[in-house]
């Protein structure tokens, strides 16, 4: 299936690639991936070589609707022209500068995110990546409470740079890293439609979050320091917490002396339908803010957010976080640039109306297929778990499986997630400037998708 023009190699000067040539440097030159992992397998898939807006197109000239936004850091839109004239002017006139001098993009940008952050938060400080923002808001926390351990979702992700990341990357499993790093432990994860107490919200009072520090109180070794975790868990499957969880937990951490920091590389800057994805809960405002992602057009900043008070605690002890291209001009300007394109072209709003098509779409399947079990997420940032049975829950493992499969073979690009061995739950995350009409087709091509996925498994049902 063909969106729109094709574009071949001849397209981008100086490209010459076909798919055995690919596959030749994958195979001699790359390094191996676990075949298991979300990384593994990358030779047989599309390789791309040309985006634009929703759509990226491969080498064989192939055009696909991208709605995971690239690794999510093109969600303002793959080249999006403002983005496009900030690099080319700011590359032309300053792209690397040491980080022990400012330079006017970088101040540029700290006033910018500043004036755009609720308050009290006010002071930021710029890294790379999503998982530098993780190792910063931790060792930021530890240094202004003067505690040690670290709380997370069981079924949360926050990156794989360092031994710290990785061991508050519940769930990819610990036991997988060999060591973890010490006080860091998990709570139980929010996760209403398959509550791991086999209770129900609201009669639940939040048990899962009680029964937690329960648990936690017992085992910290000394003052806590913070939690983190997603406002949506999104590799953990699209979870939303309940109405009201955020304020309970943030109850229960300033009970503790602890910090809530709140990890929003997946949910902020507009995807939820806000501007951070903790808004949807009123009165709830975390001490720490990790941005990533699409903060930067496309480009790779990160920044941590906190107050003025923490941020004078940890650096009397010691804070110190940077990166050798933390402040580059270049990313600094993207990261301007990303933020006032958030704003003036309502990003949010854009997520709002996103989510209000496509949910209405998935409700109407869900009266026609079995499999759809679960319609969940905000924004652009949504999630559609699919079972085998809806009334006993069952994981569509390989279901979900076919109509990935489907839907790359038509031209629709988007990723399975779910918690531990769950692959079950398709996560769409469309750029907030996808049209309507190709939010229809991709609607169109998932319709088929999970149409034909329910006629094999119905057929498969009733030969046993």
């Amino acid at each position: 299936m063909i969106l729109s023009r094709n574009y071949t190699n001849s397209d981008i000067k100086g490209v010459v690639m076909d798919e055995g040539h690919a596959k030749h440097i994958a195979r001699k030159w790359m390094f191996p991936a676990a075949d298991t992992s979300y990384m593994g397998g990358l030779e047989n898939r599309p390789i791309l070589i040309h985006s634009k807006g929703c759509a990226v197109t491969d080498i064989n000239g192939k055009e696909y609707l991208d709605f995971q936004s690239g690794q999510m850091g093109a969600a303002l839109g793959h080249q999006h022209p403002r983005m496009v004239a900030v690099i080319e002017k700011t590359i032309n006139t300053m792209t690397h500068a040491t980080n022990t001098m400012l330079n006017v993009p970088r101040l540029r940008l700290h006033e910018r995110l500043g004036k755009l952050l609720p308050k009290p938060l006010s002071k930021s400080l710029f890294l790379v990546s999503g998982s530098d923002t993780i190792e910063a808001s931790v060792d930021l926390a530890r240094k202004a409470t003067g505690g040690t351990d670290i709380l997370g979702f069981h079924a949360g992700l926050h990156g794989s740079t360092s031994y710290l990341t990785r061991s508050l990357s519940f769930n990819w499993e610990r036991r997988k890293h060999s060591i973890v790093a010490p006080a860091t432990a998990s709570i139980m994860t929010p996760y209403c439609y398959r509550c791991p107490l086999k209770l129900s919200f609201p009669t639940c009072n939040f048990q899962c979050l009680e029964a937690s520090f329960e648990l936690a109180d017992a085992n910290f070794m000394s003052q806590p320091a913070a939690f983190i975790g997603e406002p949506i868990l999104s590799a953990g499957g699209v979870i939303q917490p309940p109405d009201g969880y955020l304020t309970k937990l943030q109850l229960a951490l300033k009970a503790r002396g602890m910090l809530m920091i709140m990890d929003e590389a997946q949910t902020g800057l507009g995807k939820t339908g806000k501007l951070f994805g903790f808004q949807h809960e009123t009165g709830v405002t975390p001490d720490i803010i990790g941005l990533s992602k699409h903060f930067g057009g496309g480009l790779p900043i990160s920044a941590v957010c906190t107050t003025a008070a923490i941020a004078k605690k940890a650096v009397k002890h010691g804070y110190f976080a940077t990166r050798s291209h933390a402040t580059d001009p270049l990313l600094c300007a993207a990261g301007e640039e990303s933020l006032n394109i958030v704003v003036d072209e309502d990003m949010a709003g854009k997520a709002r109306q996103i989510e209000k098509r496509v949910k209405a779409a998935f409700n109407r399947m869900a009266k026609e297929f079995e499999i759809i079990g679960d319609i969940r997420g905000r924004g652009v940032l949504l999630g559609i778990e699919l079972v085998e049975n809806r009334e006993k829950k069952t994981p569509a493992n390989s279901l979900t499986k076919q109509i990935f499969n489907y839907c790359l073979d038509k031209g629709l690009i988007f990723q399975i997630r779910g918690t531990r061995g769950l692959q079950n739950v398709i996560r769409l995350v469309p750029p907030m400037t996808t049209t309507n009409g190709e939010l229809d087709r991709a609607l169109s091509i998932l319709y088929d998708a999970i149409r034909h996925a329910s006629k094999r498994h119905l057929i498969a049902f009733e030969n046993i």
